[in-house]
């Protein structure tokens, strides 16, 4: 056997080097001008090459977390029997597609297996084209559906990316995203799902009287883009009658808050009481490993003449999907989020009235958004203290993300083995973080200081979400950041809508 020399250690700037040598430099990356370099991952927990520990608070992708020692078991095994075999039958994606079924409502019973949720949310638009014979399209403003050519166009959050030369093509229709905080209707509103659905219901009808007929609606139930904004009560129940009753059909875009994410439900149709025509997942149910997935009727599957895709449904992948379906049910995960998602979103509330530049709280389970203002009466969005706050919370060790059309709303989406200690030392590092920039706004006459309760971190009510006493959270240093990094405007953290 042939005996390799190990390889030379690749320094900080040796790799950042390359990476500016030889990557897009349209591919961000998180703190893009004091980037991380992360070798490992465990559960929630990513180490970089100092041997720092940061807490992951973003990666939804690692759903049940980093390196499950489950799913990477499962994973080498298969790899090392089948890792390919396209156009043979398996029983691993068999299996597999019989085992996502039977989560899902009994209508919804066949699947197609792509590598992404940006190829999976375009088959779906294949399919409801190829099933209702019309190409139009409901998006959401805020929405993000993936990087492929059709998904950017119903992608609203790119357009203003892609500057004014992007026409928006004639067969994609935009409906207001239903934000009751910051919104056209508000949560005072007397139903403010009923009157945003009815919006849907206007540009369903302004685009017939165009002489187009709508296909497809599609949306997040919980909308991520937008700072997870969730829908209120009635919305896609009214919505998903006015598109089936003028011949189109509904998509929900799982890829996001699929898999028992938002813990009341393993789905998020199904908080909102909803039965799509078609569902589409991908991120979390390979824990990493590229895998992703279309599931529909007996019917619109059947309209598609032909599909085929080399590593969708590959063994490797549907043997890992396998493994993820059972560290959700074995660890009881989605009732985690739930019980874990309160204590966030629980923690997050109740320090609220104390900070002036906490304008909403909002999500469900383990997706929660902090929007971030200048005042709570303006609602004026304060982007520069989000992404102030992400690099201080960044020194904590702490990765947060940061969302919505203003990128003003801190967002958490962790894998789902978070706990209640996790959930507490983010809401205290948080809001001493928040404190300190607050306080030095007041100084500078950027907000009132007569709202500011007090000039030092304060201790946060945690025994609101837990009978534990508050925990201390230790100051930190970011050693790995160079001087010539230190340009406040050019540090910005960078959390790129992606597959």
């Amino acid at each position: 056997m042939e005996h390799r020399m190990p390889e030379k250690p690749v320094t900080f700037r040796q790799t950042l080097q390359m990476r500016k040598d030889f990557v897009g430099k349209s591919c961000k990356l998180h703190f893009e001008v004091a980037p991380l370099k992360i070798l490992r991952a465990s559960r929630q927990y990513l180490y970089d090459d100092t041997g720092q520990e940061f807490l992951d608070c973003v990666n939804n992708t690692s759903h049940v977390g980093h390196c499950h020692p489950h799913v990477v078991g499962v994973g080498q095994e298969q790899m090392s029997k089948l890792a390919s075999s396209y156009g043979f039958l398996n029983e691993q994606t068999a299996l597999y597609a019989k085992r996502l079924v039977s989560t899902l409502p009994e209508s919804l019973c066949v699947c197609f297996f792509v590598s992404s949720g940006s190829e999976g949310n375009d088959l779906a638009l294949r399919l409801a084209a190829s099933y209702t014979k019309r190409p139009d399209v409901i998006c959401l403003d805020g929405a993000y559906h993936g990087n492929l050519g059709s998904l950017v166009e119903i992608s609203p959050v790119r357009y203003k990316k892609l500057g004014q030369g992007h026409q928006k093509k004639d067969w994609v229709h935009i409906a207001p995203t239903p934000n009751v905080f910051r919104g056209k209707f508000g949560s005072n509103a007397a139903n403010p799902g009923v009157l945003y659905a009815n919006e849907v219901r206007k540009v369903i009808q302004k685009a017939e009287q165009q002489g187009r007929d709508i296909g497809a609606f599609i949306s997040e139930p919980v909308i991520s883009a937008s700072g997870m904004v969730v829908p209120p009560e009635n919305y896609f129940q009214n919505v998903y009658r006015y598109v089936r009753e003028c011949g189109g059909i509904c998509i929900s875009d799982e890829v996001q808050c699929g898999l028992g994410r938002i813990g009341e439900h393993f789905w998020g149709f199904q908080m909102h009481n909803v039965v799509p025509d078609i569902v589409t997942i991908g991120k979390p149910i390979g824990n990493g490993y590229p895998l992703a997935a279309v599931i529909t009727t007996k019917e619109i599957a059947d309209s598609l003449g032909d599909f085929s895709s080399t590593f969708g449904g590959n063994p490797v992948a549907c043997a890992i999907g396998r493994a993820v379906l059972d560290v959700i049910e074995n660890e009881k995960l989605t009732s985690s989020a739930k019980n874990v998602g309160k204590c966030l979103k629980d923690g997050f509330k109740a320090i609220q009235p104390k900070h002036p530049m906490i304008g909403d709280v909002r999500g469900v389970g383990m997706m929660i958004g902090i929007e971030l203002v200048m005042d709570k009466e303006s609602k004026k969005p304060a982007k520069e203290t989000a992404e102030i706050l992400a690099y201080k919370l960044k020194e904590k060790k702490i990765i947060i993300g940061i969302e919505g059309g203003d990128k003003n709303v801190l967002v958490m989406l962790p894998p789902l083995c978070f706990t209640t200690d996790n959930a507490r030392h983010v809401v205290q590092a948080f809001s001493e973080a928040l404190a300190n920039i607050e306080s030095e706004a007041a100084r500078v006459g950027l907000t009132n200081r007569e709202e500011i309760v007090s000039d030092r971190p304060m201790d946060v009510p945690l025994d609101v979400i837990t009978d534990q006493t508050t925990i201390n959270v230790h100051n930190y240093s970011d050693d790995e950041d160079d001087a010539e990094d230190d340009d406040p405007v050019a540090k910005r953290a960078r959390y790129e809508e992606v597959d």
